[in-house]
């Protein structure tokens, strides 16, 4: 039973190593004054934007939760303190990490025989997606704050799986939210 507890930890581990977060915002605005959210009518429609109605529930519930775990409430458009867009990219990406080994032995006391072995692993090929988070000062219209997490897709999941990664993503991607400026 120890070894399937540590192989599952294992992997837990190792599908949470593949996110990446990044965060910026502007050093200027009071994030203090901020306690209510919505979401913005005008949705980033680019065609790398690959959001469906499921994608869209999921990660428009999982930033409701980590908000409100803040303290933030959701708002009217025209009332909230701040203004909430998302868009997702997918890229290809190569996998640079290509391993490459090769071994051999000759005869010392003879000359022209030997022998070598050559192994190489090509380098992968997989979509990366990042989901990018803009948060606009409703007021002035300025972004405030932008966030973004990327992931490797894997297509064979299940929803619940699915649901449990944009989770997790956004969880680790709101992490930096509210931001709290550096003293000098």
């Amino acid at each position: 039973m120890k070894p399937i507890l540590i192989a599952v930890a294992v992997l837990i581990l190792a599908s949470c190593s593949t996110i990446k977060t990044h965060s910026d915002y502007d050093l200027k605005f009071d994030f203090n004054s901020v306690n209510s959210y919505a979401w913005s009518q005008e949705r980033v429609k680019a065609s790398t934007n690959h959001g469906d109605g499921l994608l869209d529930q999921r990660v428009k519930k999982a930033v409701h939760r980590e908000l409100l775990k803040k303290g933030l409430i959701k708002g009217e458009n025209d009332q909230a303190d701040i203004l909430l867009n998302y868009f997702i990219t997918v890229d290809k990406r190569i996998n640079p990490d290509s391993f490459n080994t090769s071994f051999g032995f000759s005869s010392f006391y003879s000359s022209g025989w030997g022998s070598s072995i050559s192994i190489q692993t090509p380098a992968q090929e997989h979509n990366v997606a990042t989901l990018i988070l803009d948060i606009v000062d409703r007021s002035s219209g300025k972004l405030i704050w932008r966030g973004s997490v990327e992931n490797i897709l894997r297509n064979n999941r299940t929803p619940e799986e699915r649901a449990e990664v944009i989770n997790r993503a956004v969880n680790k991607m709101l992490l930096t939210f509210p931001p709290t400026p550096q003293l000098e």
